[in-house]
């Protein structure tokens, strides 16, 4: 009873320090329509919580042979630090409470982030599947087809199925599914690496290195138009490829197991190589324009596009740092699989 009454009393301070970031309001206050069913996002992210808080609240509860839920565990914690932080802090925390405190802040964080992108992408794939139905068919000319149906489709859908497995992988945690977490990364430059990625702290970044990119670039001429945007697709398709192979183990900071299948057996960090090149492709076109406008300019968009790849080279050492502090198989897997980003070069 203590471990459900904590899992429910987590998935309830989650979603309502989501909701309490201004940045996230947009997302949760949008009315969206799906074959004549009209909701806001909020409804959804509360309709979601009520059910995985009810199922975990269940599986708990069924356990015959519970122990200390990690919920419960960080809880205890929080408490602690909050009538004793001196204490605390002299004592520390031993392994199994740091590791519940860990990995609950990183599921509070990210679970309902990933439910509500998972809701955009999931309406964006369906939004292009009713126009394209509609009247995409009729199209007969295939740039004009591509630009308002085809890319759209294909990148709403190709992120549906990578935000769905790390939504799952973070919601979903079970010795039976080999997804247990084993280590949260403990270094605040590897959690900075991550959550500059991400909103809200995404902002952040932006002001800093700024954002010379463009989702869906445009360019002058339609053959180098549809080369580079086809590209884009295929790289991300390669990207999502990746968080297929990491399956239920997909989540940001944890070591769940070391992965070599798929995309993984080629290079160490192929999402983050996948993503850049389509960031560069994203953002030439607005770097061109910059140069046009003078020397400094365009060096600054450049450095931009730059800061944003040397972000997530970050992210793949500090990962990388923490995998072998915790895990001997991944320095086999690294001298397997000698590089990180590029076969055969880097």
């Amino acid at each position: 009873m203590s471990n459900a009454v904590a899992s429910v009393a987590v998935v309830a301070l989650a979603c309502a320090a989501h909701a309490a970031v201004p940045a996230f309001r947009q997302a949760l206050d949008r009315e969206h329509v799906v074959a004549g069913w009209a909701w806001r996002g909020s409804d959804f992210l509360l309709a979601a919580a009520s059910i995985y808080g009810m199922v975990v609240a269940a599986w708990m509860l069924l356990d015959r042979e519970p122990a200390r839920s990690s919920s419960l565990r960080a809880l205890v914690a929080l408490w602690r630090l909050v009538r004793s932080p001196r204490a605390l802090l002299a004592q520390g925390l031993d392994r199994a409470d740091r590791l519940a405190l860990f990995s609950t802040l990183l599921k509070g964080f990210f679970g309902p982030l990933m439910v509500m992108s998972l809701l955009a992408f999931c309406v964006g794939a369906w939004h292009g599947l009713e126009h394209l139905w509609s009247t995409g068919w009729a199209t007969s000319n295939g740039l004009t087809w591509f630009d308002r149906y085809g890319f759209w489709l294909a990148l709403q859908t190709i992120l549906f199925v990578d935000v769905a497995l790390f939504t799952v992988g973070y919601l979903i945690e079970s010795d039976r599914l080999g997804n247990r977490i084993r280590s949260v990364d403990p270094t605040w430059l590897g959690w900075a690496a991550a959550l500059l990625c991400y909103p809200p702290f995404n902002a952040v970044t932006g002001a800093i290195l700024g954002s010379q990119h463009e989702d869906f670039p445009q360019f002058a001429d339609a053959t180098v138009h549809l080369v580079a945007n086809g590209t884009i697709i295929v790289l991300m398709a390669v990207y999502a490829a990746a968080s297929v192979a990491l399956g239920l183990k997909a989540s940001n900071l944890t070591h769940r197991g070391i992965v070599s299948r798929g995309p993984y057996a080629w290079v160490r960090h192929p999402a983050y190589t996948c993503k850049n090149i389509a960031w560069w492709i994203g953002s030439a076109p607005l770097v061109g324009v910059a140069f046009d406008q003078g020397v400094v300019a365009g060096t600054m968009a450049l450095a931009s596009v730059l800061g944003w790849t040397l972000l997530y080279v970050l992210r793949a050492l500090t990962e990388e740092d923490h995998l072998r502090s915790v895990d001997a198989e991944y320095a086999a897997y690294a001298a397997r699989v000698r590089r990180r980003f590029i076969p055969g070069l880097l």
